[in-house]
């Protein structure tokens, strides 16, 4: 977020410590501030276990975030919960609420709206507006928490935005929402999910994180990718698989792959049979979406019974396949949905 004061939100533990010690504060402080920072707080004044001046100097030198619920949809067939937040300076993010037997999963959002224009999302249909920091990421997850009084148990970056093309505060996001001292949500249950920025999944692998990488794959073979995602034309998939085996030969996590079943697109026979043979011998899993469909784009889900076809054959070769089940079919859940309609009638932006 663009300020003149930076976000408190987004230091680490260890930053938080060199600006106490900076201010002439005991190194303990940093913990307190620390906690109330992921409780979260909405206001300074709120740490009660701190002496009236030095909120009064925090409140001076540095911003704290606090995202205003816009719009707010919730799920008559599953509970499912749409958030839309208003950040500080007014732009508007979505996140969702997904409740599974085992605990609760937030979809985050990493930009204000998305620069990749895949044919069959509505996140890019106003095209990027900026890069969310890490603090403002990190609010969707504790004002998710403190709204629905649920702990969240999953993360997933699957939200407005590729997290890739806002790499240094997502990284950063991943270690403050992992980080002990805070919410401390293990990195083994975040997933990040990138429409193949070759090169960036290539300079994350050399973090050797704990993520689940999900690739949003949607065809196998250029011809179809291209049309569904522009993205295909800088990182083709042959050069995608191979940052895909870098990935894990480096950090020895199994990736999964994202493939959303378009009807007439990627959805037929051929392309289950080429898709198996492109993850032939590579350890991960395909997820099958069934579209959400978007009515400012051609692209149309598959039937039931083409994904059913399509898993069978997946199968037949050996590679594991799930139908994701659609959850909030009775509100705006899928990506950029909400968002969209809200800036359409000129509630938001």
């Amino acid at each position: 977020m663009n300020g003149a004061k930076p976000e408190i939100k987004c230091l680490t533990l260890a930053e938080l410590r060199q600006v106490l010690e900076a201010m002439g504060e005991k190194p303990f402080r940093a913990g307190q501030i620390f906690k109330w920072l992921h409780t979260p707080v909405s206001s300074f004044d709120e740490m009660n276990n701190l002496s009236k001046d030095l909120r009064a100097r925090l409140a001076e030198q540095f911003t704290l975030t606090v995202p205003k619920i816009q719009r707010k949809q919730v799920s008559a067939h599953d509970g499912t919960v749409k958030y839309l937040w208003q950040m500080q300076d007014g732009d508007c993010v979505e996140s969702v609420l997904m409740r599974y037997a085992h605990g609760n999963t937030v979809c985050v959002s990493t930009q204000v709206g998305c620069r990749m224009g895949c044919k069959f999302c509505a996140s890019g249909l106003f095209g990027l507006k900026r890069n969310l920091s890490a603090g403002e990421i990190l609010d969707e997850v504790l004002f998710t928490e403190k709204d629905s009084g649920q702990k969240v148990s999953n993360i997933v970056l699957m939200g407005t935005g590729e997290p890739l093309d806002n790499y240094e505060n997502v990284l950063k996001f991943l270690h403050l929402v992992s980080c002990k001292e805070g919410i401390n949500i293990g990195q083994r249950h975040i997933s990040l999910s990138t429409s193949g920025l070759a090169d960036k999944i290539e300079k994350l692998a050399g973090e050797r994180l704990q993520i689940t990488l999900s690739i949003s794959l949607h065809a196998p073979d250029d011809e179809s990718r291209d049309r569904l995602m522009p993205v295909n034309q800088s990182y083709p998939i042959a050069r995608l698989m191979q940052a895909c085996a870098y990935y894990f030969d480096t950090t020895g996590r199994r990736i999964s792959y994202e493939y959303a079943m378009s009807r007439g697109i990627s959805d037929r026979p051929w392309q289950a049979e080429r898709l198996a043979g492109l993850l032939k011998g590579r350890p991960g899993h395909v997820n099958l979406i069934p579209l959400n469909p978007v009515k400012e784009s051609p692209v149309q889900p598959s039937t039931k019974e083409a994904v059913r076809r399509f898993q069978q054959i997946l199968e037949r070769h050996g590679v594991t396949a799930t139908v994701r089940r659609r959850l909030g079919p009775d509100i705006d859940a899928a990506c950029g949905q909400l968002r969209r309609r809200t800036i359409e009638e000129g509630d938001a932006k």
